[in-house]
């Protein structure tokens, strides 16, 4: 019964502050077919609360996916048919945001050829790229949120039995998104005052440089002009607002594509296409990635490097304090919506355009022009820890300590 409600309470949220779902709007849905009764809960406060439009669903099953790379030929797997992505365009310009749940299987695909995986995730990224392009430029209302399944719960607790993991994942979830509280909207509300202030700190000072230090970590990042620093709710370009990730603990902007120079090592495991990448790190060069290292994953991570060119360089600088509801459970998710929220990170590919001035309305040459990075893809990994220490400069060479010991200063 308690799960239930929480349910409810966790498919309101989604809608409401999510992808701010509008009366006659219409939402395609993405989920696994684990998430059914969470699914239901979302299509009937849809279209019994908010009177919106048609909810297209697109189920999805892991077991399935593997499957297919396991045993389907090659050009199977490339050929990424075209009313796959017309059902996309369609709904989007009918004007429909879109939601995603995610259960991932964190080892879903180990053992998988890592070319095989990199050449279906390019594949699909240049299918995908007119859609990718809109959603990352605030043209879509989207969010992302997840719910346990048997595999990731028995990943994140592997010394409790299958049912109890899943439990206790979703006791987790629950408490990383505030739906554990008596009204969840009004706790998302305190929380966005609480970013908004430090996004606006950080929007007001207008700094030119980050110096990150940290074991394994010497980084300077330079951040380009008219860069914008983003949390919690973002506006779309229709003036409504959605959270793209719930939960969220972020204040992220993008990097000068060209300014990152020294070392960074990662803090926490990568799932990547279903592989996990860990202890791995990278050595920067006029924001270039010119050698890496990784003692598990090496090579789906080189396999990564090589789908483009943009990939090669930073896209994001997120700023997230260890001293935070996710972080301190002290639990390591294998999951990127949750671990990136409880762990400074930075994005390897394609920037937010909305994190520049009027990068919306630039072309991808404009972008360029303006220190944006540029790419087919958009990748999270976790740097942040306690003995982080991140130094910011103003234009004067004026130094400003904004976080110690892995919390803000």
């Amino acid at each position: 019964m308690k799960l239930r409600n929480h349910l409810k309470k966790y498919a309101n949220l989604l809608l409401r502050k999510g992808v701010n779902l509008q009366e006659g709007q219409e939402l395609l849905l993405s989920a696994p077919i684990d998430a059914k009764d969470l699914v239901e809960e979302i299509v009937t406060i849809a279209y019994k609360d908010i009177k919106s439009g048609r909810v297209h669903i697109n189920w999805n099953y892991g077991k399935l996916t593997r499957i297919s790379f396991d045993y389907a030929n090659e050009d199977v797997l490339l050929n990424i048919p075209e009313y796959s992505i017309m059902k996309y365009r369609e709904v989007l310009d009918n004007g429909a945001a879109m939601l995603s749940i995610i259960a991932s299987d964190p080892k879903l695909l180990a053992g998988v050829d890592p070319s095989l995986l990199a050449k279906v995730s390019k594949e699909n990224a240049i299918k995908m790229k007119p859609i990718s392009t809109e959603v990352m430029s605030g043209k879509v209302r989207w969010s992302l949120g997840a719910m346990p399944s048997e595999a990731w719960a028995k990943t994140v607790f592997p010394n409790v039995e299958p049912e109890e993991a899943v439990e206790k994942l979703w006791e987790y979830i629950f408490a990383c998104t505030r739906v554990d509280q008596d009204d969840p909207i009004k706790a998302w509300n305190e929380h966005e005052d609480h970013l908004n202030n430090k996004k606006q700190f950080l929007n007001e000072k207008k700094f030119v440089k980050l110096h990150y230090k940290a074991p394994g970590t010497d980084l300077t990042v330079e951040l380009p002009k008219n860069h914008i620093w983003v949390a919690g709710p973002k506006i779309a370009t229709d003036d409504k607002s959605f959270i793209p990730n719930i939960p969220t603990e972020e204040v992220f902007t993008l990097n000068k594509r060209n300014g990152v120079n020294g070392t960074l090592s990662s803090t926490m495991p990568l799932n990547l296409n279903g592989n996990l990448i860990e202890d791995f790190s990278f050595v920067f060069e006029n924001g270039k990635v010119v050698d890496f290292d990784a003692k598990v994953g090496k090579e789906s991570l080189a396999k990564l490097l090589e789908m483009d060119e943009g990939v090669k360089y930073l896209g994001e600088v997120a700023l997230v304090p260890v001293d935070s509801p996710i972080s301190n459970l002290n639990t390591i998710f294998y999951n990127t919506l949750y671990d990136e929220n409880a762990s400074c990170h930075f994005a390897l590919g394609k920037a937010y355009p909305y994190t520049l001035k009027d990068g919306t309305e630039m072309s991808e040459d404009q972008l360029l022009e303006a220190g944006a990075n540029i790419s087919l893809t958009h990748v999270d990994f976790m740097v942040g820890s306690k003995e982080l220490s991140i130094d910011a400069y103003d234009s004067e060479g004026n130094v400003t300590p904004i976080f110690r010991n892995g919390n803000w200063a």
